[in-house]
């Protein structure tokens, strides 16, 4: 009588998601670093989303029915942070900036995910002329230094606009741009390694298409590191826009709240003993890219079996204590208790 195979069953689609995952997955030290960065990063994406009410005035408002806001007040009952020198409300600023925070994040890492994984599936998988001038061009791209880059970018897109998405698309242009590169030689260096397994292979011999053999059966196993390298974007992504504003080539106040634009003008304030200004705005921005550095962090070590499983094998196994034999029962055959 055959005995039916036994299958471990699968798992539900919550459990397999790539932050869910890796918590399970987790241990010690790791643990409590990717709960630190859950925690910064659900708090940036919640204030985002209520900004509207969590945020005591708008981002660009001077005045209210009892008057104009006083300029560089102290942190008071009606100014909890304060204001700053053109008398815009610091709290409301950096909540507000949040917003704009997440939606350049989203905007700028999609777009370079979009291409560069399109264009790394395609250069990989086909080879060739194609390949050789996408590799050329990511090469030059990545080899000019990311701030300036993005700088050159902003100035040629937005060419002094102010608006709320032209200030928006304009900065996630210019991230975009210096993201692909690395999207692409990662997708490109999978699917290159793809393309020679045999299950690819085999799909050629049976007639699959090339857009079939990519979309079926490379796509998804090459953009497995995707969820990691998008955490580790990210907080680049908050650097450079801080970049872009603290320099002056970022979104107007006008337009909409950035943490680097107030640094930019907070610094005048420093050498007259007004800290707030430029206080709260810089903690905003090193908890956020620390968030998101943890996240990022904590899921590569977790990708990594020697890393996951150093804190287990650090411990000490207990000794395993012996087993007693069970006395026979009145049941048992002759078979079962070795007598005769």
């Amino acid at each position: 009588m055959s005995t039916p195979a036994l299958t471990a069953p699968k798992q539900p689609f919550f459990s397999r998601l790539p932050v869910v995952s890796h918590f399970k997955k987790s241990v010690g030290l790791q643990r409590g670093m990717l709960i630190v960065g859950l925690v910064l990063t659900g708090l940036l994406i919640l204030t985002s989303i209520f900004a509207p009410l969590l945020a005591p005035y708008g981002y660009s408002q001077l005045s209210d029915a009892s008057g104009s806001f006083p300029t560089q007040e102290a942190p008071g009952a009606k100014h909890l942070l304060g204001t700053t020198v053109s008398g815009y409300d610091v709290l409301s600023r950096v909540i507000w900036g949040s917003q704009t925070a997440v939606t350049v994040i989203v905007v700028s890492v999609a777009m370079s995910i979009f291409l560069g994984v399109a264009l790394g599936l395609l250069s990989g998988y086909f080879g060739g002329w194609l390949d050789r001038i996408l590799v050329v061009v990511a090469d030059a791209i990545y080899a000019f230094p990311t701030l300036l880059l993005a700088i050159v970018i902003s100035i040629v897109i937005s060419r002094g606009q102010s608006s709320f998405w032209g200030g928006i698309f304009s900065c996630a242009f210019s991230i975009t741009v210096v993201f692909v590169p690395q999207y692409f030689r990662v997708i490109r260096a999978e699917t290159i390694r793809l393309k020679a397994e045999p299950f690819v292979e085999s799909a050629q011999v049976l007639g699959a298409s090339s857009m079939r053999i990519i979309g079926r059966h490379i796509f998804k196993n090459a953009t497995r590191t995707l969820p990691l390298m998008f955490t580790l974007n990210a907080s680049e992504a908050i650097l450079t826009l801080a970049g872009l504003g603290f320099l002056g080539f970022g979104i107007e106040p006008t337009s909409a709240a950035e943490w680097g634009f107030d640094l930019n003008k907070a610094l005048a304030d420093t050498s007259s003993g007004i800290w707030w200004t430029g206080v709260f705005p810089g903690i905003a921005i090193v908890l956020t890219v620390l968030g998101l550095t943890l996240v990022g962090e904590s899921i590569n070590d977790l990708n990594d079996p020697r890393i996951r499983g150093r804190k287990r094998a650090g411990r000490t196994p207990a000794t395993p204590t012996p087993a007693t034999p069970a006395a026979p029962t009145a049941a048992s055959t002759p078979a079962e208790t070795g007598k005769p």
